[in-house]
């Protein structure tokens, strides 16, 4: 599976592209797309929420199962893909890509520190 350098992620198998910034974007990996299976429907919240680190923020539905998606850090929704609302399956097709799932404005853009790099993050998948 691969897990680009330039991305950070969480335990939760979520990217964040963009840091260091004021604002990032917020995906699931491949390796989650690929747990899930075929996603036939995303759930995503309006712009202007308030997340805080580890909440809940929507789900994605797969053939297979549904799994909730979770904020990486604290920050304000600013933009939601609606491409994926419209069309699930680019989580499948283009999780790193056109498959991005929110835009977040940091609250604190050094809790991004305490995410995971590339190479943490593809340990934790082998192991």
């Amino acid at each position: 599976m691969s897990a680009p350098e330039e991305l950070l992620y969480t335990e939760e198998h979520e990217w964040v592209s963009g840091a260091p910034a004021e604002s990032v974007r917020v995906g699931i990996t491949e390796y989650a797309q690929d747990q899930l299976g075929d996603v036939v429907f995303v759930d995503l919240p309006e712009v202007g929420r308030q997340l805080t680190a580890g909440e809940a923020f929507g789900e994605v539905e797969s053939t297979k199962s549904v799994s909730e998606l979770f904020a990486p850090v604290d920050g304000e929704v600013i933009a939601v893909n609606s491409a994926v609302a419209d069309t699930p399956e680019l989580l499948n097709s283009d999780p790193y890509g056109e498959g991005w799932l929110i835009e977040l404005r940091l609250d604190d853009p050094a809790a991004l520190g305490g995410l995971l790099d590339s190479d943490a993050y593809q340990r934790l998948t082998t192991a």
